[in-house]
């Protein structure tokens, strides 16, 4: 190796802290922010079960809205986990269970799951956020003007990052919005290593005409997990 090599190869090695880009290899073409969000699209799908961890901020105080949560999400319809919804500015947290098309939820003072209308909460069937149709990877597939940003270092594995536009329509159908017809901005980070999607920051009107924002976080991509339907009375 040429000392000019070394010292490249030194220097990368010793500024590789949050930001790694700049410092790339000989390994070939960098990959295409469309081909990163296909990449990662294909292994969500490809996923049997995932964690996800979801906040939001700028909610209103008024309505009945889903704000936060986390559980673990199973192919091909399943949930278990806890959903925070705020109804009139008071935040519950809901253990909510969804296993094929029907949801259950522990609700405040009761001592066993009823069987309910998710949209009565604020949220649609969290079991069907891994379907390829209805859930998260459709936001992969469908976005507009993907750009690629900065690469980082998170927790051990190294991420990059997605600026897109997502169609308001189908960011309601996911999650919920208040103009539709308005496009959502997203920056997305993708672990380059597996593909694997660790998080999506999203920002529109989804509870008033006013930018709000959703995070979803996600990990441990096949993990064991087994989901099963809560007893009712």
């Amino acid at each position: 190796m040429s000392l000019r090599r070394a010292g490249v190869a030194l220097a990368c090695t010793l500024l590789a802290g949050p930001v790694l880009a700049g410092c790339g290899g000989s390994d070939g073409p960098e990959e295409s922010a469309e081909d990163l969000l296909q990449r990662a699209k294909d292994t969500l799908d490809d996923a049997e079960t995932v964690h996800f961890e979801l906040d939001s901020e700028g909610a209103p105080d008024t309505g009945t809205l889903l704000v936060g949560g986390e559980g673990e999400v199973a192919r091909p319809a399943s949930f278990d986990g806890t959903l925070q919804v705020r109804v009139a500015g008071n935040t519950l947290d809901l253990d909510v269970v969804s296993v094929d098309g029907t949801v259950y939820a522990l609700l405040p003072f009761a001592s066993s799951f009823d069987v309910i209308e998710p949209a009565d909460f604020g949220f649609g069937d969290p079991g069907e956020l891994l379907d390829p149709e209805t859930g998260i990877s459709q936001l992969l597939a469908q976005a507009d003007s993907a750009e690629l940003g900065d690469e980082r270092r998170v927790g051990g594995e190294v991420v990059r990052e997605v600026t897109a536009e997502l169609p308001g329509d189908l960011v309601e159908q996911i999650l919920t919005s208040e103009d539709p017809s308005r496009p959502v901005e997203a920056q997305l980070s993708i672990a380059t290593g597996t593909g694997e999607l660790r998080r999506v920051e999203l920002t529109g009107p989804f509870f008033s005409d006013e930018d709000s924002t959703f995070i979803l976080e996600l990990s441990d991509f096949g993990a064991d997990v087994e989901i099963t339907a809560p007893p009712t009375d």
